[in-house]
């Protein structure tokens, strides 16, 4: 096996491997945790670009571990889309992670191991090609989410982790179901081969494998937060710390890549029992979630509350792209999905600097007095508003045209492109009713001590995340036209299929 067909396993133990080595080393010195925490993440970013460089020809590397052949063996896959994943995760972990050493790290125990097995959670998930495993590998992620959103403790943070937990803990029972009914029916859960199994299932099968594909579909809709399951996002993610806030902005797009993974390779345009199972379900979905997200970050009361309703706008958006179905639109989802994980993540912790800022006040849209270092807080916001926003020429804006212009030939054109520019208009007045509120509807502050000017440490990964929203407007073509052949490989699941399986191409 060369060097390059062992790259799949690096993103999966390093996080593991860090993981268990904090765990032993709980109890050394706080800087020694940080130092090995940061640097594992770190690593991460280079394997993602070596992954990334290894599948731009299209190619699919396929790890066997135990050198078990699928369907037998249990197998991890990188391809395209599994390689973007890894990156958008790498490059988001490592601001989230260094924004948390400004001491919110210290707040509760554990908090580095609890990371890195939250990172080993979603590396396996973005690889894996085995639909248990992909169930395994949920938990983990939920698991170290569950210590990750209570980390610090108080009355609001318990209460939403309360419904975070229970409401996940029913969605993996239902995937269990799921997943014990398919093996039940096709006799595997390798997902290349079940996707052979299924599109050979007799009649008499269709009902029950279209009952297990629609339940399937309700927990991946669950963990992406669509509507109708998105109530337990809004309350979890703006309770929690900024920078467990910041790295959940990727948890719902495991969800959406699951959808995008699974049905691609089960019911997507293939014949079968499944054929074109969502097509009736996950565009309508998606612009309903869309529409309420946005309503959600109007009727916000404060900066966090509206930054997690605009995450489930955010989510709207880019299932809508992947409802679609066709080659443009889920590219413009591909080239989107990053966009919005790092602007939300930049909003998540601009917010909690903002909050600190005006004292008790925190990021209520109440008048107060003026932050200290008003005007550079304020232009941080403004460029995460409109990047939030879709305005242009960022790359917001790039990602729902190349959307619009999908939809041209679709029949929902005209509830595609209602929904989406009225929820970017009532984007950009929910943000600058807010910005209105926070930075100039204030008063004088001399004389209170409990305004506190942030450092420009604390801002560094604030701008760092918005340097990365720049790249990809910058960069938009090549980056545009990876996220296109993406998509056209996906469309064509044969590719995986065969590369899994081991047929010769």
């Amino acid at each position: 096996m060369s060097a390059a067909m062992h790259l799949p396993i690096l993103p999966v133990v390093l996080p593991l491997f860090a993981g268990v080595v904090l765990l032993a080393l709980r109890n050394t010195p706080l800087w020694l945790q940080r130092g090995l925490s940061v640097a594992a993440t770190l690593a991460l970013i280079p394997f993602a670009f070596a992954l990334i460089g290894a599948a731009a020809d299209g190619s699919h590397l396929v790890y066997k571990l135990g050198n078990w052949s699928a369907p037998y063996g249990i197998v991890l896959v990188a391809d395209r889309l599994a390689a973007w994943m890894l990156l958008t995760t790498a490059l988001l972990a490592i601001f989230a992670l260094l924004y948390a050493l400004r001491g919110i790290d210290s707040e509760g125990r554990h908090f580095h191991v609890l990371f890195q097995l939250q990172l080993f959670g979603l590396n396996g998930a973005f690889l894996t090609g085995d639909l248990f495993n992909l169930f395994v590998f949920f938990e983990i992620l939920l698991l170290a989410s569950y210590g990750l959103l209570l980390h610090g403790g108080g009355r609001l943070r318990v209460k939403a982790g309360l419904h975070y937990v229970v409401i996940n803990l029913v969605g993996s029972t239902l995937f269990l179901f799921a997943v014990g009914t398919l093996y039940g029916i096709s006799g595997t859960l390798n997902m290349a081969d079940l996707a052979v199994k299924i599109a050979a299932a007799p009649p008499e099968n269709a009902a029950l494998l279209q009952s297990a594909a629609l339940l399937l579909f309700g927990v991946f809709a669950l963990k992406a937060a669509l509507l109708p399951l998105y109530l337990w996002l809004p309350a979890a993610y703006a309770h929690t710390s900024a920078p467990v806030a910041a790295l959940f902005a990727i948890m719902t797009k495991v969800g959406a890549y699951s959808i995008l993974r699974v049905y691609s390779l089960m019911a997507g345009d293939v014949p079968g029992p499944l054929s074109n199972l969502l097509d009736a379900w996950l565009a309508p979905l998606a612009l309903a979630t869309l529409a309420l997200g946005t309503l959600g970050a109007l009727a916000s009361s404060g900066l966090r509350q509206q930054a997690a309703y605009l995450v489930v706008a955010s989510v709207g958006t880019l299932l809508l792209a992947f409802g679609l179905g066709n080659a443009d639109a889920l590219a413009a989802g591909l080239y989107y999905l990053p966009h919005t994980a790092f602007a939300t993540a930049a909003l998540f912790l601009l917010a909690d600097q903002i909050a600190r800022a005006r004292g008790g006040l925190a990021d209520r849209f109440e008048s107060g007095p003026e932050m200290p270092r008003a005007p550079v807080l304020g232009g941080l916001f403004f460029f995460v508003a409109m990047a939030i926003a879709g305005m242009p020429p960022l790359s917001g804006f790039l990602g729902k045209f190349m959307l619009l212009k999908a939809a041209l030939s679709e029949p929902l054109l005209v509830w595609v492109w209602g929904v989406v520019l009225i929820a970017g208009l009532a984007t950009v007045i929910a943000l600058a009713r807010s910005g209105s509120l926070l930075f100039y509807r204030t008063h004088s502050a001399h004389g209170d001590a409990s305004l506190v000017a942030p450092d420009t440490a604390a801002l560094t990964p604030v701008v760092a995340l918005l340097l990365l929203v720049v790249i990809l407007t910058v960069w938009a073509g090549p980056l545009s036209a990876y996220a296109t052949e993406t998509a056209m490989q996906l469309l064509d699941p044969q590719q995986y299929i065969d590369a899994v399986l081991g047929v010769a191409p």
